[in-house]
């Protein structure tokens, strides 16, 4: 029998959705938008998701589960993310897997790979990967403090060009990654979202007069 599958990621500039169809080990990329803005989470992932949908030729009712990555991400982006991936789940009363979004790039990579993606303030989020396994990570640094002894690197262009490392194709997560990177036969564990660190945004008790 097979699962239909609604992917969503916003912990990078890429703000992706998608629709997938899971038949055992078969994994079918049925529609995916992609729309590279890390400014625009908010307003492009609903209309990403609803493309996909009609690309898909599939309506919200068929779908059996939600999978969307969970960071590490800026803090706006993957909220809106992770809130969006839950308000289905909960409104077709479906399970909702959440997924470290940096395995959905890993994932798709072979022999011992750095991942990164742009954490800003001139850090990166990573992750070390030996054939497709995460094996340290995910963190947070700036990119000389990265752990050495990758052979490759995959993940942001314009940060994965600040390793002196060979570099692979992935980029960003992928809808196949994201469904490639979780057990969809086990009951979901909660959401929690890897910020990896504080928001910028400071609540007033903490601010110095």
């Amino acid at each position: 029998m097979s699962t239909l599958v609604l992917t969503i990621d916003t912990a990078s500039p890429a703000v992706t959705a998608g629709v997938v169809r899971v038949d055992g080990t078969d994994v079918v990329v049925l529609a995916e938008y992609v729309t590279v803005d890390a400014r625009a989470h908010a307003e492009q992932l609903t209309p990403n998701v609803l493309r996909a949908m009609v690309k898909a030729g599939t309506a919200m009712p068929d779908l059996d589960a939600v999978v969307v990555g969970c960071g590490p991400g800026p803090f706006t982006g993957l909220r809106v993310g992770m809130a969006t991936a839950a308000a289905y789940a909960h409104a077709l009363d479906v399970p909702v897997h959440g997924v470290c979004s940096l395995d959905a790039i890993g994932i798709d990579t072979a022999g011992e790979v750095l991942v990164v993606t742009d954490a800003r303030r001139r850090e990166v989020y990573w992750a070390r990967y030996r054939d497709g396994v995460r094996v340290d990570g995910p963190a947070v640094s700036a990119p000389t403090d990265v752990p050495t002894g990758a052979a490759a690197v995959a993940g942001s262009p314009e940060h994965a060009a600040l390793f002196d490392l060979p570099r692979l194709d992935p980029t960003y997560p992928t809808s196949s990654g994201l469904v490639r990177a979780v057990d969809l036969s086990r009951p979901p564990e909660p959401l929690v979202p890897l910020y990896l660190r504080r928001p910028d945004a400071k609540p007033r008790s903490e601010q110095r007069p």
